[in-house]
C-alpha cells in the first residue's frame, strides 16, 4: 500500500518567533493560537513541570493525540478560522516520535507524491491560508524555479519539508510535546448528573515517566501499524516497509562489498519502490519481488476516478446502507491499494525486459516478478542469518496452472503488506460503556467523526472524543489520505468549536 496521510512510523531493522499580547501570538504580522506547556522545537523536546504531571489546572479545550498530517490540519484550520475577538483556545499536541516525521522509512531518492500539491494541509480550505504549499515554496525563495518544474507532483522530501515547515509554526508557540506515547483515556470530571465534562488522558514520556492532562475534547490521529504477515513474526532480517530507508542504510554499511539476496513482499507502490530502489542501489544483488497476482496493476488517477477522493463524496459514502457503502470501497480500492503509479511500472518493465534481451531464462536473472504467490511459510536459515520463505500458488487466481511449492533464500525481507488501524480502539477501551446502543466491534462514529457516545453519560456541549484516520469503513476511502486533510481539518474545527470557527482570515 502506498503512504497514506497519517502514517508516522519508526523502528530499527531487529523485531518564525513571535510574541506573546492577550492571548494572541502575532508572528510576521500572523496572528495565532497560544497554546500551553509542553514547548517543542522540531528534535528538541522540553517539557515543562505543569504537563508532566496531574494538576488542578483546567482542562485544556483541545488535546490532539499524534501530530501527524491529520492534526496538523487541524492546528491549521483551528489558526485559519477562529475568531480573533474570541480567547485564544487551550490546545496541545501529544506525538509518540521525538520530531515530526511523515513516512521517514519511505524517502527514496527521486520518489514523487502520488497526489497534487494543490491537495494541501490548507488550500482546498482556504487558498489564502499562510500554510499553502504555494505559499511554503515561496518563502523558501524557490518559487520561480518550483514553476519552471512543471508538475503538479513534488518529490516526497519535499513535501515532508513542507508538512516540517507548518509544523515547526506550532512548535515554536508551545503547541507540541514530542516523545509522549499517550496510553488511555478515560473519564476526568462529572457534573452534578454524573456525565462526563472532561477526559483524563495518560502517556509516558521518553524516561517512562507518567504524564496525565485533562482536557474537554480530544483527538486520536495515531496512524497505523505496520502489518507484517504472522509467519514471518519474530524472524531476524525482516523489516516492514516503514523502516525500509533506516535500515537499507544500515545494512549498506554492515555488508559491504558481499553479494546479497533480498525479498521484497507486496504488490503496491511501496512494494515496487522498495524494490527499484535495491534493484539500483545494489547492483550486484539478487532482488525478488512476491506478489499475489498475475501482474502489478497500475493505479488510476484519470480525472472522473479521482472524484472518489473529493470532500463531497464523504457524505455520499456515509449516508449508504452498510451492504452498499462495501460495494462502493470494495470497487474504490483499485484506485489506491495494490496498485503502482504508470510510470513506474513502465521503468520496471523495461528493466526487466533489458534482462530478458541478454537472457531469456527467468530463472537466471539478477532481478526478478514472482507472480501467483503467497508465502505459506518461513524460518530462519539453518546456514546464516537470513530467511527461507516457503511460497505456494495464490488459490484465489483460478488461471493458475502451476500450484507447486517453492522455496527461496533471502538474506533481507521487506514486507509491504500495509497497516492496521485499529490503535484508538485501545486508548478510548475504558469508555466502551459510555456508547450509544449495543457494543460492537467498530466504535460508533458520527459523520462528523466524533465518537457517539450516550448523551446521558457525556454531556456533549463539554465533553467529546473524534477520531482520525481509521473511519474507511464508514467514511471512505479518502479517510486514511491527505487529500482531503483540508477540509477535513475545517470540519473538526467545526464541530469541536463550533460555527463561528468558519469563516477563513485571509492571511496577511
Amino acid at each position: 500500500m502506498a503512504p497514506s496521510a497519517i502514517d508516522n512510523v519508526v523502528d530499527a531493522f531487529h523485531g518564525v518567533n513571535g510574541y506573546h499580547s492577550n492571548g494572541v501570538a502575532l508572528t510576521n504580522g500572523l496572528q495565532e493560537i497560544t497554546l500551553t506547556n509542553g514547548h517543542s522545537m522540531n528534535g528538541h523536546t522540553t517539557n515543562s513541570d505543569a504537563l508532566l504531571n496531574s494538576s488542578p489546572d483546567p482542562p485544556l479545550d483541545l488535546l490532539c493525540v499524534g501530530f501527524g498530517p491529520a492534526s496538523l490540519a487541524i492546528a491549521i484550520a483551528l489558526h485559519d478560522t477562529y475568531p480573533a475577538s474570541a480567547p485564544a483556545p487551550k490546545v496541545l499536541f501529544m506525538e509518540k516520535q521525538r520530531q515530526f516525521n511523515w513516512h521517514a522509512g519511505m524517502q527514496l531518492p527521486g520518489a514523487k507524491m502520488q497526489i497534487s500539491f494543490l491537495k494541501d494541509l490548507a488550500t482546498p480550505r482556504n487558498p489564502r491560508s499562510h500554510f499553502t504549499f504555494l505559499n511554503y515554496v515561496f518563502q523558501q525563495g524557490r518559487l520561480n524555479h518550483f514553476i519552471n518544474l512543471g508538475t503538479f507532483l513534488p518529490s516526497r522530501l519535499e513535501y515532508e519539508d513542507y508538512l516540517r515547515w507548518c509544523a515547526g509554526h506550532f512548535e515554536r508557540e508551545g503547541n507540541v510535546s514530542y516523545g509522549m506515547e499517550v496510553e488511555g483515556l478515560r473519564v476526568g470530571d462529572q457534573d452534578h448528573d454524573g456525565k462526563a465534562t472532561s477526559w483524563e488522558v495518560t502517556a509516558r514520556d521518553q524516561s517512562g515517566n507518567l504524564v496525565t492532562r485533562r482536557a474537554r475534547k480530544v483527538v486520536i490521529a495515531v496512524g497505523g501499524r505496520p502489518v507484517i504477515p504472522q509467519c514471518l513474526r519474530g524472524l531476524r532480517h525482516i523489516a516492514h516497509s516503514s523502516q525500509f530507508s533506516s535500515t537499507i542504510t544500515q545494512i549498506q554499511a554492515r555488508e559491504e562489498g558481499r553479494p546479497l539476496k533480498f525479498a521484497v513482499i507486496g504488490s503496491g507502490q511501496s512494494a515496487a519502490e522498495i524494490f527499484n530502489d535495491l534493484s539500483e542501489r545494489f547492483p550486484d544483488a539478487q532482488v525478488k519481488l512476491i506478489i499475489k497476482g498475475r501482474s502489478l496493476r497500475p493505479s488510476d488517477d484519470s480525472p472522473f476516478v479521482n472524484e472518489i477522493f473529493d470532500p463531497d463524496r464523504v457524505d455520499e459514502i456515509y449516508n449508504q446502507t452498510p451492504s452498499e457503502r462495501a460495494d462502493a470501497l470494495a470497487l474504490d480500492r483499485g484506485t489506491n491499494y495494490g496498485v503502482v503509479r504508470l510510470e513506474l511500472l513502465e521503468h520496471l518493465y523495461e528493466r526487466l525486459y533489458m534482462q530478458r534481451l541478454r537472457n531469456q531464462d527467468e530463472s537466471t536473472w539478477r532481478c526478478r516478478i514472482i507472480t501467483n504467490r503467497v508465502v505459506l511459510a518461513a524460518s530462519q536459515s539453518p546456514s546464516s542469518n537470513g530467511v527461507i520463505l516457503k511460497l505456494v500458488a495464490n488459490r484465489e487466481n483460478k488461471a493458475d496452472v502451476n500450484g507447486g511449492e517453492e522455496e527461496i533464500e533471502a538474506d533481507y525481507v521487506f514486507t509491504a503488506t500495509g497497516y492496521e488501524r485499529n490503535a484508538h480502539a485501545d486508548i478510548i477501551s475504558e469508555t466502551r460503556d459510555l456508547f450509544t446502543g449495543e457494543a460492537t466491534k467498530r466504535v460508533p462514529v458520527g459523520r462528523d467523526y466524533r465518537v457517539m457516545y450516550d448523551e446521558a453519560k457525556v454531556d456533549e456541549q463539554q465533553a467529546g472524543v473524534w477520531l482520525q484516520g481509521c473511519n474507511e469503513a464508514t467514511h471512505g476511502l479518502s479517510d486514511t489520505l491527505l487529500s482531503i486533510l483540508a477540509v477535513r481539518g475545517g470540519e473538526l474545527v467545526q464541530s469541536i468549536f463550533g460555527g463561528s470557527y468558519s469563516n477563513p482570515k485571509q492571511a496577511s
